[in-house]
């Protein structure tokens, strides 16, 4: 090693922490050394201790084919790693050198329009190509092989943000053996995908194309499956990068980088397939509230926790504005480190920045980063990352403990595709996710964990589950739940649930399927409302004719309002056996269920009609989570504005609490070492994080 690149006085920092830093391109730099040795003192200063190097550096490791140059590398690693700085190394396949494609064209994507691209930008490369899975083996092995072994390197990033599809010949091809797998017969397929509508059925495999503008789009379960196989296209791709690595003799960890709201993959298979999960965090503070992009945030952080049950990393986050979103807001002081606290106190074992050194030229010049064009350690944004670099240091106990949740939220790629895809009963915006959040938020004000699974997951060890507009239900998953409420779970189930199967077929008999008499109704009817419409779901008034709930119903209808808003969708439900609780105020609906009620076995099961706003999650989920005996660490509840969150491990407990309102907040504390923040009260954009033994 070259001790004459090594800061003076510098000790090697501990593998007992937390990562923290970002992407670091220094082969944008190699004519700067002097700016080199100047990036190193700003990373110490600002208690960085690990960087993400070759995401996008295929062009300077082969720049022509089979002339590899490794020697930068290996002499950037040698100086961080004497300054004791950790290496994350990325396979670079997130965007290919201008000759692979010159000499490869099928290697870039073709449109659903059946137009070939020309070559540039990122992930312009289609997954099937023979040409390309073999170049991307042959950097990988070499990268692996030279690389993989320095001391520096501490896991493998596989490409980065895996995305889009490729309607090339090569993947339609593929995309028919795959439907032959699935299907085995065109008569099976036929049947499936409902085919005899429009006269639209197929003779033979080799009749199907891709969905597209110009052809076929008729077809929801066509759409379906192209979303699966681009899925498993993507996934299969990446495991063949993984493989490249392993079979070079590498045995370091694995991770991907996902991203926000992304669709196009099915995140909970994907997340089989490597070591350590990792996601993109670019929230747009300043656009809203403070507490609502937190609260957003933190679903995504529970999302990507949730996909393994495990720590995750924060692979990209922004210390300044962003170039790419709409607007690029800059952050307000307290925001970095309050970002950086609310990733560990999810389960994040570190967080990281794009990027560690703002570019000089072309797309991203101007997206914010740890030093920027100026360079100096007085910035604002520097000063910032110095602070949450400290904070990070103070609260390094953390690492690795786990987050335990005894109530869960049902969030299904599958189901999310279906819903995307199919035309009604409100084409324009069926309001899915947001359904999904609002039980996530409610149970949050709680002050609970909380993860967010798919109709995969076990759902033994949760006390709480719900299951907000599982429209499509894969085959297993009503016994999956009819086993749980009889097994003593309490179950909340929104409308819209159970409408068709994995093929996007509308299931024939009563509604939701299979789990009427579980939840003791059926579905009749559903109204889809103008932007401008709203109904009310009403407590039941004296004399309507309705059986009044039992005791602990009535407990919980007391601590809710008379009425709550709804809007978007309405659903009509015939009850049989199940009590109702609340009511619809108007439309001819008036008087109808809203909210019900049934007992089946040892467990119960709530059934939610309509579109609710916010508050009535969180009023009905308060007395639930109380009939359910889930509490939170607080016996006084969350202040408004406050997030709470708990991590623990075999010794020890960790409260982590985060005021995003307007105020200083007071909270009785429980007792325990603070690691980080003051006792006196929560400022805004302040934390705490208490230590507390188990003992």
């Amino acid at each position: 090693m070259r001790k004459q690149g090594a800061v003076p006085g510098r000790i090697k920092v501990s593998d007992n922490r937390l990562m923290y830093g970002g992407d670091y391109y220094p082969e944008q730099w190699l004519d700067r050394p002097d700016l080199l040795r100047t990036d190193i003192e700003r990373i110490l200063e600002a208690k960085i201790n690990t960087v993400t190097l070759g995401v996008f550096a295929w062009a300077k490791l082969e720049p022509r084919e089979g002339e590899f140059t490794f020697d930068w590398l290996i002499k950037i690693m040698d100086n961080l790693w004497e300054n004791g700085i950790s290496v994350i190394l990325a396979t670079p396949s997130g965007a290919r050198p201008h000759w692979l494609a010159d000499k490869y064209p099928e290697v870039l994507r073709m449109t659903a329009k059946r137009e070939h691209n020309l070559f540039g930008r990122r992930h312009n490369h289609c997954l099937t190509s023979p040409a390309y899975r073999e170049k991307v083996r042959i950097i990988n092995t070499e990268l692996a092989k030279r690389c993989g072994s320095h001391p520096a390197v501490k896991m493998w990033h596989i490409s980065n943000e895996y995305g889009g599809d490729c309607h090339c010949p090569l993947c339609q091809e593929a995309f028919r053996d795959w439907l032959r797998d699935r299907y085995g017969t065109i008569e099976n397929l036929n049947d499936k995908w409902c085919t005899t509508f429009w006269s639209h059925t197929y003779d033979d495999f080799a009749q199907v194309e891709s969905p597209s503008e110009l052809g076929e789009n008729s077809i929801m379960a066509l759409e379906l499956d192209w979303k699966r196989f681009t899925s498993d296209q993507t996934i299969d791709f990446m495991k063949d990068e993984i493989r490249a690595l392993r079979d070079a003799g590498s045995d370091k960890p694995t991770t991907a980088n996902l991203m926000y709201h992304f669709n196009g993959i099915d995140y909970f298979k994907l997340a089989k397939e490597i070591d350590i999960v990792s996601w993109d965090s670019y929230p747009v503070w300043g656009k809203h509230s403070d507490y609502e992009i937190a609260r957003d945030n933190g679903f995504w952080h529970d999302v990507i926790k949730s996909l393994k049950r495990k720590p995750f990393l924060l692979l990209e986050s922004c210390p300044g504005a962003t170039n790419w979103q709409g607007v690029s807001k800059l952050k307000k002081p307290g925001v970095v480190e309050a970002a950086a606290l609310q990733t560990i106190a999810h389960g994040g074992d570190g967080s990281l920045y794009f990027q560690m050194r703002q570019s000089r030229g072309a797309e991203e010049k101007f997206h914010g980063a740890v030093i920027d064009h100026y360079g100096g350690s007085d910035s604002r944004t520097f000063r910032e990352v110095c602070k949450a670099g400290e904070m990070l240091e103070q609260i390094a106990a953390v690492a690795g403990s786990s987050i335990p949740a005894q109530a869960a939220v049902i969030y299904d790629w599958e189901n999310r595709w279906a819903i995307q895809g199919s035309c009604g009963p409100r084409s324009d915006n069926m309001y899915h996710e947001e359904c999904i959040e609002k039980s996530y938020y409610a149970l949050r004000r709680q002050g609970l964990n909380v993860d967010v699974i798919d109709q995969s997951i076990p759902l033994d060890g949760y006390r709480f589950v719900a299951v907000p507009m599982q429209y499509l239900f894969h085959e297993g998953f009503a016994q999956k739940l009819r086993n749980y409420v009889a097994d003593g779970g309490i179950l909340v189930m929104t409308y819209w649930s159970g409408v068709v199967d994995e093929n996007d077929r509308c299931f024939l008999g009563q509604t939701p399927y299979d789990m009427t008499d579980v939840l003791g109704l059926r579905r009749e009817e559903i109204d889809g409302l103008y932007d401008w419409e709203s109904n009310h779901i009403c407590k039941i008034g004296a004399g309507e004719g309705i059986t009044q709930p039992d005791p602990s119903d009535a407990r919980i209808l007391s601590g809710m309002r008379g009425e709550y808003e709804c809007r978007n969708l309405c659903e009509l439900v015939k009850p049989m056996g199940a009590e109702t609780l609340m009511v619809y105020d108007s439309d001819f609906y008036a008087g109808r269920p809203a909210l019900l009620k049934n007992v089946y076995g040892k467990g119960r099961v709530y059934y939610i009609c309509a579109d609710a706003e916010q508050a009535f999650y969180d009023d009905l989920y308060r007395g639930l989570t109380e009939l359910a005996g889930v509490r939170g660490p607080l016996p006084g509840g969350v202040p408004e504005g406050v997030e709470l969150t708990l991590r623990e491990d075999g010794r020890d407990r960790y409260l982590f609490l985060q005021n995003y309102g307007e105020k200083p907040v007071e909270i009785d504390l429980p007792k325990g070492e603070i690691l980080y923040g003051s006792p006196e009260s929560l400022a805004p954009l302040s934390g705490i994080v208490i230590r507390m033994s188990k003992k």
